[in-house]
């Protein structure tokens, strides 16, 4: 049966596999995720946006991961404090 589906359209053999747009969707957006996750870690080393790359990583993959979620939210706390403009003036 295997080269029925074959001969399919791709959407079509998409859905004969029991995969939806939003299941698709969702395994890009992983794959996505932690493939600039090591980038960003890379790039801390080398010239190139690494904090900024790992924020984006840590963003995509928070819509499917708790902890992603988590970490997020300390980087951006974090952040905050760092922030110049936050300091009080005496």
């Amino acid at each position: 049966m295997s080269w029925v589906r074959a001969a399919l359209p791709p959407h079509e053999r998409i859905a004969s596999l029991g995969m939806t747009w939003s299941h698709i969707k969702r395994v890009l957006k992983i794959i996505a995720g932690f493939a600039l996750l090591p980038l960003g870690i890379i790039m801390l080393a080398l010239p190139g946006p690494g904090w900024l790359t790992i924020v984006l990583a840590l963003a995509i993959l928070a819509g499917e991961f708790v902890w992603a979620r988590k970490l997020l939210d300390r980087l951006k706390e974090v952040g905050a404090k760092l922030d110049p403009r936050k300091k009080k003036k005496p």
